[in-house]
């Protein structure tokens, strides 16, 4: 998979996909200007860290939600990484 656009995923409507092969260093801490629902389609070794908390494992079908402006960051897994964003 190619990235052009300087982030380290493509989006393709509401689906966002990130390569097995994005660096450690592109996946930042960050947060969002808006709230967004979370499902994860495809992606083995996954995680996903809220700041403050202890990452978790993104497991295929697993549902959340990222409040607007709370800091999270993804770490990196196995394959890649497909999952529906529902911004709100």
């Amino acid at each position: 998979m190619e990235i052009s656009s300087g982030k380290p995923y493509v989006d393709e409507g509401e689906i966002r996909t990130f390569s097995k092969d994005v660096a450690d260093q592109e996946l930042i801490w960050h947060r969002d200007l808006e709230h967004r629902k979370v499902t994860v389609l495809e992606g083995e070794g996954w995680q996903f860290q809220f700041n403050g908390n202890l990452p978790f494992e993104l497991k295929n079908d697993y549902k959340f939600e990222i409040p607007m402006g709370m800091y999270h960051r993804i770490i990196r897994g196995k394959t890649d990484l497909v999952l529906r964003i529902e911004r709100s």
